[in-house]
């Protein structure tokens, strides 16, 4: 058929054949500078992280704080302020309630939200701001009775 001899028969360790050797070095054939010698103390150091930044840690996310537990703080800390102007006579019940809800909504949520140490101060704070409040009325009517009744009169 054809003069044309068989190939030859594949070489042995898988069919790879090896790689070609290097271009040699140009720039007037000097050699590239040898590696840099190896850091005091020997061992292995591992590359810089790929970007600069340190590989982010799998875990697992913060609880979000939930949002009625701190509107139940600033309310709770807004009847104990108001409270000498009886404005915590409405405020305090509104932060106390809030905080209660607030706390079963954490517990009801496996984890996933936090803040129950800010409702239940928001509770608490509502219920002394509303203490306060009343406490502070009865003192003021019990003043303007008072006031009233031993007053001396007048020659």
């Amino acid at each position: 058929m054809s003069d044309v001899p068989p190939p030859p028969p594949p070489p042995s360790g898988g069919g790879m054949t090896p790689p070609p050797p290097p271009p040699p070095p140009g720039g007037g054939g000097m050699a590239p500078p040898p590696p840099p010698p190896p850091p005091m103390g020997g061992g292995y150091v591992p590359p810089p992280p790929a970007g600069g930044y340190a590989p982010m840690s799998a875990g697992y996310a913060a609880p979000r704080t939930d949002g009625l537990a701190v509107a139940a703080l600033i309310v709770g800390i807004l009847s104990l302020v108001c409270s000498f102007v009886c404005l915590g006579v409405v405020l305090g019940p509104t932060a106390a309630i809030m905080g209660f809800i607030s706390r079963q909504r954490i517990a009801t949520s496996g984890g996933a939200l936090g803040g129950g140490a800010m409702a239940m101060i928001g509770l608490v704070l509502g219920i002394i701001g509303f203490v306060a409040s009343v406490g502070w009325f009865f003192l003021f009517v019990g003043g303007i009775i008072s006031s009233a009744t031993h007053s001396t009169p007048s020659p």
